[in-house]
């Protein structure tokens, strides 16, 4: 679809909802409204994704790896930190929704997406190559920071109820902050060169720095103003698409962590999207840089922002999971350095991941 035209139906959307929305979402009882309102809402940021994956790959090419896929990451990370904060800092308490929204990206992204692109790649491609140090550090990262956050707060003894204490809170926000920090200064700094892997088919893709040089600084304007822009629908109508399914989940008697994983699988489409785009041509460094980094991201940014509302708002932030999650979790951490501890992956690895991400699910709708 033409940039233009896409990026016309959503802000045209999101005016419509701007300027309605009080008067639309007041009354969702009929069935054809809300299904009329969930289609369309759903069907213009699916369509604000694909843009969002449009211009984050042309700035992939232009900035190079792996400051190309850091711009999509972080872009994508803030738009969820911002949907949470904007709800914690409304008038409905959400004390679990931090802790939600980052184990279903988890989830989501380290055994759907990871699971579902391997099993592409290992049956396009029988066999595929990455950066072995790349994988590595994000694990090593991802490790400290999702265990510290969602899995140590159920076994402190100072509080109960898997929250922390105000101290500990503080403590816990600033290490992830300096450790991500730390990560992100490796990661675009001395050791860039880890998150980089090349092959045949992913040279062919690669375009010369000679010919980028003469328009890099007015293309990479260009496309940073459109990446923004397309960005900025999903962000404004996955509040209104989420009152929705609040109130289709809550009628139909579905569970209620199943919007959280409705909007975390919204949300972080546009990367979905743009890893499996990238494992289909055998790329799959860009891949994992996109998943590892999202999940690496999520907790790294959405812990210090949730903790630090709850310190200053005196809200209840409960971080620990549940027990079924904490297994679910520490299997998925294994399994993830089990599959990135070769050079080389096959669709079996896929496999396995899609398994795990499948009982999730199950355990969604029935706990």
């Amino acid at each position: 679809m033409n940039n233009t035209l896409r990026l016309t139906i959503s802000w045209a959307t999101v005016l419509c909802f701007v300027l309605f929305l009080s008067t639309w979402l007041e009354d969702l009882s009929s069935p054809v409204v809300l299904t009329v309102l969930f289609l369309w809402l759903f069907s213009v940021i699916l369509l604000s994704a694909f843009g969002v994956v449009h211009e984050a790959e042309e700035l992939a090419v232009m900035l190079g790896e792996p400051k190309g896929t850091l711009v999509l990451t972080l872009s994508i990370v803030i738009i969820e930190v911002a949907l949470v904060a904007a709800v914690m800092l409304g008038a409905k308490e959400a004390p679990t929704l931090g802790r939600d929204t980052m184990f279903a990206v988890l989830m989501i992204v380290l055994n759907g997406v990871v699971g579902l692109g391997l099993f592409i790649g290992g049956f396009k491609h029988r066999e595929q190559s990455y950066n072995l140090q790349g994988a590595a550090s994000y694990l090593a990262v991802l490790i400290p920071l999702t265990t510290s956050a969602l899995i140590l707060p159920n076994f402190t003894t100072s509080s109960t109820g898997g929250t922390l204490t105000p101290m500990q809170a503080i403590a816990f926000s600033v290490f992830t902050v300096v450790l991500y920090g730390v990560f992100l200064i490796t990661q675009t700094g001395r050791h860039k060169a880890f998150y980089i892997h090349t092959n045949e088919e992913t040279v062919a893709l690669a375009v010369p720095a000679s010919d980028a040089a003469p328009v890099a600084k007015k293309e990479l304007y260009k496309h940073i103003v459109l990446l923004l822009a397309n960005i900025l629908p999903i962000v404004l109508l996955s509040k209104g698409l989420a009152k929705i399914l609040d109130y289709g989940i809550g009628s139909l008697g579905l569970p209620a962590a199943l919007g959280g994983v409705v909007i975390a699988a919204i949300v972080f489409a546009p990367e979905g999207i743009s890893a499996l785009r990238a494992v289909a041509r055998n790329d799959l460094q860009r891949a994992i840089n996109l998943c590892l980094g999202a999940a690496t991201s999520t907790v790294g940014l959405t812990v210090p922002v949730v903790l630090a509302i709850g310190v200053f708002t005196k809200q209840t932030v409960i971080l620990g999971l549940k027990p079924t999650e904490m297994t679910l979790l520490a299997v998925t951490l294994v399994l993830s350095t089990l599959t990135f501890s070769n050079r080389r992956t096959t669709l079996l690895e896929g496999a396995v991941h899609m398994v795990v991400f499948f009982i999730y699910l199950v355990l969604v709708f029935n706990p």
